[in-house]
């Protein structure tokens, strides 16, 4: 890029506004660009790699649940590499500590002085994309380190406040068969997450063509077609992209609806959820919908733009009550029946 992100929106301003067709023109290409790389190393998986690219985008972190083998771990490595963004993988396990994951003071011995000092090292945590697999394996204490990092975009040490650059986005992965030695994320944890997405087998198809590309001696590579600049101006348009008061109304709308107590519940909310989303879902719900509607050209987001990312947003922020489990009903049919049956604002 020629100007960094803060001078081309200081520009913008100062010249009276945003061309938006331009800025619209460059993500949507950006954007483009950047989903022909992944798919270089990805076969398929088009709404896993929309959903993760467009929460991204919104400036988001996101948490897939698909069983091992999927590519999760290459997805992600790939947006790093199609923008060359730093990219660290930390793996939880039981025995890990926070202090693993933000960094902690180690004594150096000073080479000119000869005396001996505390020196911040760095975790694993300071990098552009940082990919948490199998964030279920550790306790509730070394989860609990990345919540300030996902919420403030910082990481406190000793007394000590460390900014992380920008872009920063964190995936986490978790594996749903195996239970035994897993530790669920609180709801305060999940709640920082803007997306939950699900990661199916691919279909015949698509599973012979990874077998037939990944069994043979040629490498593929990513090229960068992005840099971080480019990111984190992207993020910004997403939050500059006008959005209808109406669009807004029926994000809150459908997050009040899951709100067993509340008069927008449906009966089915009502008889099924022991707890609803908080305001939250409204705001990543808004978000979400804005970076939709802007990767697929649009300038503002509308009622269907909501719909599509609402089960993103919602399927790990609602808790249901044990007739649900009594009746064999799912977070998925209870979003279903939530969608048809909250009608847009008038």
């Amino acid at each position: 890029m020629e100007h960094t992100t803060e001078q081309t929106i200081k520009h913008n301003h100062k010249s009276g506004g945003v061309d938006e067709s331009e800025l619209m023109a460059r993500l949507h290409k950006g954007y483009g660009s950047l989903k022909h790389q992944i798919h270089k190393v990805i076969v398929g998986q088009d709404e896993v790699i929309d959903s993760m690219l467009c929460c991204m985008l919104a400036g988001g972190h996101c948490i897939v649940q698909g069983v091992p083998g999927l590519a999760k771990t290459m997805m992600v490595h790939a947006v790093a590499d199609a923008m060359r963004l730093t990219f660290n993988r930390i793996q939880f396990t039981p025995d890990l500590m926070p202090s693993d994951i933000t960094g902690a003071d180690i004594i150096q011995r000073d080479p000119q002085s000869k005396k001996r000092k505390y020196e911040f090292v760095q975790g694993p945590i300071f990098a552009n994309v940082v990919l948490a697999d199998e964030i279920n394996r550790t306790p509730p204490k070394t989860q609990a380190a990345l919540l300030q990092a996902m919420q403030e975009r910082e990481v406190t040490v000793a007394g000590r406040t460390f900014k992380l650059d920008e872009p920063f986005f964190v995936l986490a992965t978790q594996n749903p068969i195996e239970q035994e030695g897993t530790y669920s994320l609180p709801e305060a944890a999940l709640d920082r997450f803007m997306f939950m997405i699900f990661i199916d087998y691919p279909t015949a198809k698509e599973e012979h063509m990874i077998v037939k590309q990944t069994t043979t001696r040629k490498k593929i590579f990513v090229q960068q077609v992005l840099d971080r600049n480019d990111m984190v101006l992207f993020q910004e348009i997403v939050r500059m992209a006008p959005v209808s008061d109406m669009v807004i109304a029926y994000s809150i709308k459908l997050a009040r609806a899951t709100r067993p107590d509340d008069q927008l519940a449906t009966p089915m909310v009502k008889k099924y959820l022991k707890w609803g989303a908080g305001p939250r879902a409204g705001q990543f719900m808004t978000l979400g919908a804005k970076a939709k509607a802007l990767i697929d050209g649009r300038v503002t987001p509308s009622f269907d733009d909501v719909k599509v990312v609402s089960k993103l947003v919602l399927r790990h922020r609602i808790i249901p009550n044990f007739n649900a489990e009594a009746d064999g009903i799912g977070v998925e049919g209870m979003l279903e029946d939530l969608v048809e049956n909250v009608p847009p604002p008038k």
